[in-house]
């Protein structure tokens, strides 16, 4: 059973990166990201407060997301091990993973703010099917348009300018105290996210001394 970690700043690719080591490897993918997006969908409890942070360009606060990650691992449906997105958020959440599940390695992607700012205002959504496309990589046949399903292609409300270098700035002032930790646990790889696809997977697997692809 494998249990990682993985990190990085929103825009540096760790969705594509974590849908091929569950590929592959039986990994569960959990996902605080997709976790949140569901409740606002589903218009749950959590649905109006999370709406009125993510929109207003702040993160959900640290005991929600606490919440939401501790329900999820406590469906135990992560049998070959799980992918971990999105958490931990402070050195007590990380001291509380690394005691309960045992984690094997903290996957860290590193890019530059500016390509971030780059990467995120191009990415859409289709307003049907909920496909990601980002204009950079990932382009559909006709403009704006979803080649699934045909539905429109929308940028999410909290990607513009002001609500990404303020969220850059919050991951960057909460985030360095944890990778410390887990450096100093020697549990982290630091991988170049400024690569293409391929190659960053081959240098996660190659760290993690896993198959290759």
């Amino acid at each position: 059973m494998n249990k990682y970690i993985i990190i990085g700043i929103q825009g540096c690719g760790k969705g594509t990166q974590t849908q091929l080591l569950q590929r592959d490897f039986d990994l569960v993918h959990i996902s605080v990201g997709e976790i949140i997006r569901w409740h606002i969908e589903n218009h749950t409890k959590l649905a109006a407060r999370i709406h009125r942070l993510v929109n207003a360009g702040t993160l959900v606060p640290d005991d929600v997301v606490e919440q939401i990650v501790h329900r999820r691992l406590e469906e135990h449906d992560w049998n070959y091990g799980f992918v971990l997105d999105g958490f931990p958020r402070n050195v007590p959440q990380a001291e509380f993973l690394m005691e309960s599940y045992d984690v094997d390695n903290v996957i860290h992607i590193t890019i530059s703010d500016e390509v971030v700012l780059q990467r995120v205002l191009a990415r859409r959504l289709c307003s049907k099917c909920g496909l990601d496309y980002n204009f950079i990589y990932h382009r559909p046949a006709a403009k704006d348009i979803c080649d699934i399903c045909g539905g429109e292609l929308v940028r999410r409300e909290d990607d513009n300018e002001h609500s990404v270098r303020e969220r850059i700035n919050h991951y960057h002032l909460k985030t360095e105290p944890v990778l410390d930790l887990f450096r100093t646990k020697k549990l982290m790889v630091d991988i170049d996210g400024d690569d293409t696809p391929e190659n960053i997977q081959s240098s996660i697997r190659r760290k993690l001394a896993l198959p290759p692809v």
